[in-house]
């Protein structure tokens, strides 16, 4: 059972249909991300005649991070995730505006880039009702699958 909360999600003990496979399904829409990263960032450094090879730490976060934040804006998913037919999900219940896209992103980035908080998150997610990751929770978002339009 889970504690009552002031939100317009999908609760998951009347509606378990939204959160079932999530946690799966966002490991498989990460692996899909970070592919399509990989790639953007390869062919950016073929691009520049390699001279972004030799910053490939600060080109791959930053691919990672407007890759991220843009296709989230767009659709409230990364490509990964809409292969995996998830969404995610503001504290109304709404698709994320471009703001909390970039919340979103950036809590993500911040959570990935120290182990702990990454083991806090992958914790989370296994294991909550919501199936939410810490930067989820800081800003009240959720990944649920994608309802039927």
């Amino acid at each position: 059972m889970s504690l009552p909360m002031n939100t317009a999600l999908p609760d998951p003990d009347y509606d378990r249909a939204f959160y079932d496979g999530v946690p799966a399904k966002r490991l498989f829409a990460w692996v899909i991300d970070v592919i399509v990263v990989t790639a953007i960032s390869f062919v950016l450094g073929l691009l520049t005649l390699s001279a972004l090879w030799w910053i490939w730490p600060v080109t791959f976060i930053a691919v990672n991070f407007l890759y991220r934040a843009g296709t989230v804006a767009s659709g409230s998913a990364t490509w990964g995730m809409r292969v995996m037919n998830l969404e995610l999900r503001g504290p109304t219940g709404a698709r994320l505006t471009g703001g909390e896209a970039l919340l979103h992103t950036l809590g993500y980035m911040v959570a990935t880039g120290f182990v702990i908080l990454q083991v806090i998150s992958i914790v989370m997610m296994a294991f909550g009702a919501r199936h939410q990751g810490l930067h989820d929770l800081l800003i009240g978002s959720v990944a649920i699958n994608r309802p039927l339009r």
